[in-house]
């Protein structure tokens, strides 16, 4: 019989464990560092076979034998799937997510809707980050609570610096599941894994231990504020990136309180307010050049230009435009902060061919003659792992190829666009092939534009 589907073995093998063996220091010390083969190794010691253990967890007895053979197992949802299989408390493995928290927490998190005005929590969000950022509250009132307490789970009485790479490690993972899936697909997760993490601030530790663990939750709240826009949920981006603010700001990591201030920009460029977006990516500049980081100094410029080009203003666009790329220039990638080190020379040339494409919307389409090139370059550099973006830059790049006339290449790149778009989970996506939709809907009376215009209504309706 195959183990995946034997739930009854499953129930059965549970009962073999002994209630007891979930406390014993050894089999405590594997959950923690997730030690998935020391952990199944003891379990074989208490007599349970590698035929219940794959029936518990789901897995083939041939994966079962590779584990106990040694080899790792990294991904969060396999490593939840084994522990609910096996009946061990999620948070022995620092894995916070369970039905509970995740009713509790995302909950909380993200369903709460202020009834101010939009333009008032931007103000509001902008007071806040200046405060953090110069230490004075320049634009307003200080911000106050940004989001309810999350549910609570148990956490270590003393932390060392393996609990806090143990949330450095469940934020890259999960950060590479938002990168390649979307933030839909990762986001209650990542609002779960602070639950666990936050517990940590109330923990004993050393001020060595402290201090990382500060800037390890500021990440974290910082991709839980991502995934939340990317899923469209603005109430509780805004609250987690200015926890994020804080805790990077308790951690003394300019870098980072840099990063914060260009993601909290971008989705106010998402909210077509250029203006605010602008704003912080100041902001974001001044913490960056504090810091003596050129690459964080190169992103907030090229995110600047941005902000000018919806603005409509071209010759600012294309001066800071030219700042990022000599910052990038620059720059030494190896010794950046790891938050900064995804833009690369891909990213350069995504935000050249996407500032250009805003320009060839708003001022002149003779900006498609920079935009297209780099678009180019942009989206023969992306791989699977980075589908969101190629998206992105596939639906820009057949925005610039309508724009120019060649509604033949716009439309072939189009369909690629949606092609790539299967499966991600993002509400961004679908924004950001609006404008796509509007070249292709204005060109109805060419077959291939109307072809494409009518796919791309699809999506939308789907």
């Amino acid at each position: 019989m195959d183990a995946t589907g034997s739930g009854q073995d499953g129930r059965q093998g549970q009962q073999l464990i002994p209630a007891d063996a979930w406390e014993h220091p050894e089999m405590r010390e594997a959950l923690s560092k997730r030690e998935i083969s020391s952990v199944y190794r003891l379990l074989r010691k208490h007599g349970v076979s590698q035929r219940q253990i794959a029936a518990m967890t789901g897995q083939s007895q041939s994966e079962v034998s590779e584990i106990l053979k040694g080899r790792q197992v990294m991904a969060y949802d396999v490593l939840t799937r084994i522990s609910d299989g096996l009946g061990v408390p999620r948070g022995y493995m620092g894995l916070a997510y369970d039905e509970a928290t995740a009713i509790r927490v995302v909950g909380a998190a993200g369903g709460q809707q202020a009834e101010e005005d939009e333009s008032v929590k931007r103000r509001r969000f902008l007071a806040h980050a200046a405060q953090v950022t110069m230490g004075a509250a320049v634009f307003g009132p200080e911000s106050g609570t940004w989001s309810a307490n999350p549910a609570r789970t148990p956490a270590p009485g003393r932390i060392g610096m393996t609990d806090v790479r143990q949330v450095e490690a469940a934020t890259r993972a999960l950060r590479a599941l938002d990168y390649q899936y979307g933030g839909g697909f990762c986001r209650d997760a990542v609002v779960a894994q602070l639950s666990w993490g936050q517990q940590m601030l109330e923990s004993n530790g050393t001020d060595i231990v402290k201090g990382r663990l500060y800037v390890a939750l500021a990440d974290l709240h910082s991709l839980a504020g991502w995934t939340s826009f990317d899923t469209g949920l603005m109430d509780s981006a805004r609250g987690h990136f200015a926890n994020a603010l804080d805790l990077a700001k308790q951690g003394e990591n300019h870098p980072l309180v840099a990063n914060v201030l260009y993601r909290m920009g971008r989705v106010y460029l998402h909210q077509d307010a250029p203006n605010d977006a602008l704003k912080l990516f100041q902001l974001g500049q001044i913490a960056a050049q504090e810091s003596g980081s050129e690459l964080a100094v190169s992103v907030l410029c090229a995110n600047e230009a941005w902000a000018y080009a919806m603005m409509g203003n071209d010759d600012m666009a294309v001066k800071l435009l030219n700042r990022s790329k000599d910052e990038f220039g620059r720059a030494d990638i190896d010794k950046a902060e790891s938050w900064v080190k995804f833009f690369n020379e891909t990213d350069v040339y995504a935000m050249i061919g996407t500032v250009h494409t805003v320009l060839a919307q708003e001022v002149s389409a003779s900006h498609t003659k920079f935009a297209i090139p780099a678009l180019t370059k942009a989206v023969e550099s992306y791989d699977d792992d980075m589908a969101r973006s190629k998206t992105f830059m596939l639906g820009a790049l057949a925005t610039n190829h309508l724009l120019d006339g060649d509604i033949d290449q716009g439309a072939k790149v189009g369909g690629k666009a949606l092609d790539c778009a299967e499966g991600i989970k993002s509400a961004r996506v679908r924004d950001r092939l609006k404008p796509l939709q509007v070249e292709a809907e204005q060109r109805r009376n060419n077959p291939d534009a109307r072809d494409l215009a009518d796919r791309l209504h699809a999506f939308f309706a789907a």
